[in-house]
């Protein structure tokens, strides 16, 4: 395996790390190793084809389909492809500390006979797994603790090696029936089998205090039947919002790893990037937080780790750094910042005072330096720059300016030029400054929820007067479209995505608003069949599908989509995420690939080079999906949306984990099979709040008369809807109340009082 080194010594086997997630694919090299992390113990397949000569440890790559993964490797699923060999592999935890591992042949490119498969059993310090042949268990003892892996079938050989390459080297040189390499203890213990006597089998890992005991388990392991793990629904085809779901936890889940480095989980730009281009370790600003905003539909502890990595790299000059990785650091410039809305979202589904007691701070002072260091003028507005800190590549350049858009290559940049004597880029980005009032607007909100009532008006009368320069000065009312503006008074002429992005702020006015969507709407702009393209169709730079030249990428999908949604264009906001979700799932159900972006022409994720099939921000395409049944938002609350059946969970709300089950026009929210909420009323409940002694919702405008069952075993204290009692009726525990249609604004809100 490659060398982890654990958070703990032998002596302090667990040391920050929860149970159940001991056990996980977390290698950055290898993602279908087994690790307890604890000890730094692994399982890892390795495969070897005689009729190529040559064997894998199956790298991160198109020899790996990656299937279903759990949060907490529950459930682990892959298909693996050799020399045309393919084969299943499954690991399913049974506990804490055992986990159940097999594979199963499904095509053979060759007699079995020649195909092997080794598990090679390591320890990230080197010491030694043994065979006991009387017991048919390989053991390894790390302090008071023992890790045992059995079989069934028995291996045909067991070796011994220094590492991984050093088995995989063996087998190429040597072949299959070579004997010398045999031993019963070493580093890298390798269990062989060929296809022939094993198409299919077992190994159970298991870690415990007693060699007996952990036998005992480890075996029982073996001839149990696997646990039912995964979640509930199908894979998409016919609930494509469960699918959608399952996507987000999937995607994230595979790119959670464990950074050695600096001994902590992340979820990592993409499995493919990790040690070979960052050295172990990449921290890119913007993907790691939309990696914990989509960890937190499913697994807060996986958000609250992208976090808190994200606030670690914090500079002395206050800014967040654009990228950190074992091979460079970018402090001298940060990316457009989202800290603030992210934080925002997961506290609503997590809350975590200690969290934001620990994060509003830097946040405040990263937003405090983008004004000092990008608005040194006071002009009102921000731009884009690298400032003389640091040694980073692409410092002090105008690729290096670029960087902190996260938009490289737009043709939004073309037109700027960069000032060396500022290093700022004399364009102001309607997309960065649209993006920091609205952190302006979360941190206030933040720092009052803290207590901080200075900072927070402060924040917050700068954020207002931030918004109305934007909505002022970077108004083209010539094209009826927000746009960047250089310092001397031009407008530049391309246009981006992040056009959109005041909405998102809620900066518009209604008539801006009503331009933008028909902007957004354009065939020859950013309409059409796959959407949103990264400049207007009709923009010379749209032909070069070259990155952020013309292709379609995830987070401006998203952020547009949110603003859409915040500015109550329901019906727009649907449409671009149910574009979405067929956009990302073409090659998601094709080949299991999570797009880092996308054509605009075709909509194929791989017709080009240049892009990754397996990035975390992919999945905030089909979040958005999921996100039109069950969100959480500063401007609707806690909304759930009756509409098209589905069968939705488990997902992450402000009442705990839940479900959403609609059937035949009804809406049941469950937490553990408890009934917290059922409805027949159709459309968007939003601003929900369920305590145990009030309910308050925001009915749809314009819905009809319905009905609201609560669990509940006394009459309530209050039920009303726009002020006015309605009936209320208690049966068999339930609480039912009977709402009136809505004909005006007062008559959305219903409030309950229970005793």
């Amino acid at each position: 395996m490659d060398r982890i080194t654990p958070p703990g010594s032998p002596a302090d086997l667990s040391a920050g790390i929860p149970q159940d997630r001991s056990f996980g694919t977390w290698s950055s090299d290898h993602p279908l190793a087994m690790i307890w992390l604890p000890l730094g113990l692994s399982v890892t397949p390795v495969a070897y084809a005689a009729s190529t000569g040559l064997a894998t440890e199956f790298p991160a790559g198109p020899a790996l389909r990656l299937g279903q993964h759990t949060p907490t490797a529950d459930l682990v699923e892959a298909g693996l492809t050799h020399a045309g060999t393919s084969l299943t592999w499954r690991y399913d935890k049974v506990d804490a500390h055992t986990v159940l591992g097999s594979w199963h042949t499904t095509a053979h490119g060759e007699w079995g006979l020649r195909f092997w498969i080794c598990l090679g059993l390591g320890s990230q310090d080197g010491r030694d797994w043994t065979w006991n042949a009387q017991t048919g268990a390989a053991t390894i003892r790390i302090g008071h603790r023992y890790a045992i892996v059995v079989t069934d079938p028995a291996p045909l050989l067991i070796t011994g090696h220094e590492t991984l390459p050093a088995l995989c080297d063996d087998m190429q040189r040597n072949g299959y029936f070579h004997l010398a390499s045999r031993v019963d203890s070493a580093p890298l213990l390798a269990l062989r089998f060929n296809l022939e006597e094993a198409p299919a089998a077992r190994f159970a890992f298991a870690i415990g205090d007693d060699p007996v005991e952990t036998l005992a388990r480890a075996r029982s392991a073996l001839v149990a039947e696997a646990p039912t793990n995964a979640l509930s629904g199908d894979s998409g085809d016919t609930d494509p919002t469960q699918g959608a779901l399952q996507a987000v936890r999937d995607v994230m889940a595979w790119n959670t790893l464990y950074d050695q480095v600096n001994h902590r989980a992340y979820t990592a730009l993409s499995r493919n990037w990790t040690t070979a281009k960052f050295g172990g370790f990449g921290v890119w600003l913007n993907d790691v937080l939309f990696s914990a905003l989509l960890c937190g539909l499913c697994d807060g502890r996986a958000a609250r780790d992208n976090l808190v990595a994200v606030l670690a790299g914090a500079t002395p000059q206050g800014n967040l750094p654009c990228l950190l990785t074992g091979n460079d650091a970018w402090i001298d410039r940060s990316q457009p910042p989202i800290g603030a809305y992210v934080l925002r979202q997961h506290l609503a589904r997590w809350p975590d005072r200690a969290l934001s007691e620990q994060a509003v701070p830097v946040l405040l002072r990263a937003y405090d330096w983008w004004w000092r260091a990008r608005d040194p003028q006071g002009a009102g507005l921000v731009r884009y720059g690298t400032s003389a800190v640091g040694a980073g590549l692409y410092r002090g350049t105008k690729l290096g300016a670029k960087d902190e858009s996260a938009m490289d290559n737009s043709p939004t940049h073309d037109e700027a030029t960069l000032d060396p004597a500022t290093g700022l880029l004399d364009s102001f980005d309607v997309g960065l400054n649209a993006l920091l009032a609205l952190e302006g607007e979360m941190l206030a909100a933040l720092l009052a929820d803290l207590g901080d009532t200075a900072a927070a008006t402060r924040v917050a009368l700068r954020s207002a007067a931030h918004k109305e320069a934007i909505r002022s000065r970077l108004w083209d009312d010539s094209r009826g479209v927000f746009a960047n503006r250089l310092t001397d008074g031009r407008f530049v002429r391309s246009l981006a995505p992040t056009s959109f992005y005041p909405l998102l702020a809620g900066i518009p006015t209604q008539a801006q608003t009503d331009a933008l969507l028909v902007q957004l709407s354009d065939p020859q702009g950013f309409g059409g069949p796959f959407r949103l393209p990264s400049v207007r169709r009709d923009d010379p730079a749209f032909g070069d599908n070259i990155y952020w030249r013309g292709r379609v990428w995830p987070p401006m999908n998203w952020l547009t989509w949110a603003g859409l949604r915040r500015a109550g264009r329901d019906a727009e906001a649907a449409d671009l995420a149910e574009q979405s979700l067929a956009l990302f799932s073409g090659p998601w159900q094709a080949q299991r690939q999570a797009a880092e972006n996308f054509s605009a022409v075709t909509g194929e994720a791989t017709d080009q080079p240049d892009t990754d099939t397996f990035y975390a921000w992919s999945a905030l395409m089909p979040a958005m999906a999921v996100a039109e049944v069950v969100d959480i938002s500063p401007w609707d609350g806690f909304s759930l949306t009756n509409g098209a059946d589905t069968d939705l969970g488990p997902v992450a709300t402000p009442c705990g984990v839940c479900r959403i089950t609609i059937a035949k026009g009804v809406l049941r929210l469950t937490r553990r099979d408890t009934l917290l909420l059922e409805t027949d009323i159709l459309g968007r409940l939003r601003h929900l709040r369920l305590t145990p002694d009030r309910v308050s919702l925001h009915l749809p405008p314009s819905a009809a008369a319905g009905r609201i069952i609560l669990p509940c075993t006394a009459a309530p204290l209050h039920a009303t809807q726009g002020g006015t009692a309605i009936s209320a009726g208690l049966t068999d525990g339930q609480l039912i109340l009977h709402t009136r249609a809505v004909t005006t604004e007062a008559d959305r809100a219903i409030e309950v009082v229970l005793p």
